[in-house]
Order: structure tokens, then C-alpha cells, then sequence
């Protein structure tokens, strides 16, 4: 009987010793596993976003047509009780190239607005290569009193642009939508 826990114990220790070999591999192989990775991307050509000196390279958008520059002209009209501005009047693009450009709006009433943006181009040609990612014109706009906000567009110019147009104007009209949204005791009295 006294051999039994021995050897039990014998075995437990073994197998102990053999799981701690087993973890070790297996860190081990975890951690050599990177540069592997990276040495096989190498080899194939694929993945490789890290150049031999160490720097990092970034895929080039290739639909972008950087032997041609787009005037982008912004204007805004104030169709109610707001201020309505783009905060830069022109910008230079690349067809294909991603930009981004804020309006400013401040209601200067005491209530509450609705409002909508249409946008308008000039060239009308350019119209349909004028292509909006985000837009504040997609929905409408609820501005508090006196709120003050800016408002990102976020576009790219179709490169099948036809070559002779070299400046596009975006024109947004800002308008209130459905009247007043005010206090509706205010609305009542008003009556």
C-alpha cells in the first residue's frame, strides 16, 4: 500500500514536467509566430505594408487622378433665421481624392427651427460626378435657440468628370421647414 502513493505521486510529477514542456512549446511557438508571418507575407508579396528601412507604407487609392486639380467653389443661402456659411470659400481636389469641407449655422431666433439644405451645382455637367459620403443635407436639422453648429460634407469627384470642367460650385440653400416648432403655448396665444 505504501508503494502506491509513491508511485501515484511519480506520475503526477511526470506529467506535470510534461505539461510545463508543452506550455513552454507552445509560448514559444506563439511568440515566433509574428515574425514568421511577416517572412512568409515577404516571401509572397502580400500584406506588405512595412517597407525593408522600417517605414510603413499606406496603399495607394488608385482611383485618384492626380494629373488633374478640381476647384471646388462653396457657397451657402440663408433661407430663414439663421446665419448659413461654409467656413472656407474654395478648395482644391483631385479627382477621386476624399475631402472634407464645414458649413457654419447659428439660429438667431428665440425658439427652436426645422430645417432642411438643398444642395445646387454649377456646372449642372458636374452634377452627377459630385459624389456626397456624408452630408448634413441628407436630413433634416433641428437647431435650438440660438445654437450654433458646424456641419462636415464629405465628397469626391467622379475622375470620369469630363476634362473641361475645372471649377464646380457647390450651393446649399439652408430653409426652415414647416413653420415654426416653438413653444406651442407661444403658438396658441399667437392665434
Amino acid at each position: 500500500m505504501s508503494g502506491t502513493p509513491t508511485r501515484v505521486l511519480r506520475l503526477n510529477r511526470a506529467m506535470l514536467g510534461k505539461l510545463l514542456v508543452v506550455t513552454v512549446v507552445m509560448f514559444g511557438f506563439g511568440y515566433a509566430l509574428v515574425p514568421v508571418y511577416r517572412q512568409m507575407c515577404e516571401l509572397l508579396g502580400i500584406n506588405v505594408l512595412t517597407q525593408k528601412d522600417g517605414t510603413v507604407t499606406r496603399p495607394a487609392n488608385t482611383q485618384v487622378d492626380a494629373s488633374r486639380t478640381i476647384t471646388v467653389e462653396l457657397d451657402g443661402n440663408a433661407q430663414g433665421p439663421w446665419r448659413f456659411r461654409p467656413t472656407t470659400r474654395s478648395i482644391e481636389v483631385h479627382p477621386g481624392e476624399l475631402a472634407t469641407v464645414m458649413y457654419e449655422v447659428v439660429n438667431t431666433q428665440d425658439r427652436t427651427v426645422q430645417a432642411q439644405a438643398i444642395p445646387s451645382y454649377a456646372p449642372q455637367s458636374a452634377t452627377p460626378h459630385f459624389k456626397k459620403v456624408e452630408c448634413f443635407c441628407f436630413r433634416q436639422q433641428t437647431m435650438q435657440a440660438h445654437e450654433a453648429r458646424q456641419m462636415p460634407v464629405v465628397f469626391f469627384i467622379d475622375p470620369a468628370l469630363p476634362r473641361e470642367v475645372k471649377t464646380i460650385t457647390l450651393s446649399y440653400t439652408f430653409f426652415e421647414v414647416g413653420g415654426t416648432t416653438g413653444n406651442p403655448l407661444r403658438t396658441v396665444a399667437a392665434r
